[in-house]
């Protein structure tokens, strides 16, 4: 049979088909490879860094409030909310590959903080007195109330206690999915909070 041109209508069937195939190739969606790749950790990892941050911070406040309450309660709760701010600072994302960043959440067993972490009273990461614990009730950092402080003493330690508790809690459940060295930092910090319960809950405990 004598070889002859394709007709017209052939020719644009072809192209279509072969443009269609195209573009449903440049639309399709990246290859596994792509979405866990070390982009995609670093997402993660600064995810759970900013979270975690929060988390601390939101603890802080706390310990700002009921060291305003009941300021009787400064020589016990000032260690433990030093070391909450260190857990803050060792946290943040600017924090991660810092040379001894990790360490810096670990506090030794009784929850002293480290040399150079904020006193009570001053704010994470600020000057020596830059910002003093607000009353309770007070608006917090971000504008959202502080947490209600319990007018008796014994029963704020008790709160303060019960937020550690949920803490670790939630940073040991965290941990299942951090990479790497985040890992092991998010259970330094959540074996630290378990210590902060402990010392709380127990009479004549200091830290």
């Amino acid at each position: 049979m004598p070889w002859t041109l394709p007709s017209r209508r052939s020719l644009l069937t072809g192209t279509a088909g072969a443009v269609g195939v195209a573009l449903l190739s440049g639309c399709s969606e990246p290859e596994p490879e792509a979405r866990t790749g070390p982009s995609a950790e670093a997402s993660l990892e600064r995810r759970i860094r900013e979270a975690a941050v929060r988390d601390s911070r939101a603890l802080l406040e706390r310990y700002d409030a009921t060291l305003a309450a009941h300021p009787s309660l400064g020589g016990r709760l000032a260690p433990l909310r030093a070391a909450v701010a260190a857990h803050a600072a060792a946290l943040a994302p600017e924090a991660a590959g810092a040379p001894g960043a990790a360490g810096a959440s670990e506090a030794s067993g009784a929850g002293a903080p480290k040399a150079g972490a904020p006193e009570a009273g001053e704010s994470s990461g600020g000057p020596a007195g830059s910002a003093r614990p607000a009353p309770s009730g007070a608006p917090g950092a971000a504008g959202a109330p502080r947490a209600v402080v319990p007018p008796k003493p014994a029963d704020a330690v008790s709160a303060l206690a019960d937020a550690e508790r949920s803490l670790a809690e939630n940073r040991t459940v965290a941990l299942a999915e951090a990479p790497g060295e985040l890992a092991r930092l998010l259970a330094s910090v959540a074996a630290c909070g378990a210590v902060h319960h402990h010392l709380l809950t127990t009479p004549g405990a200091t830290a």
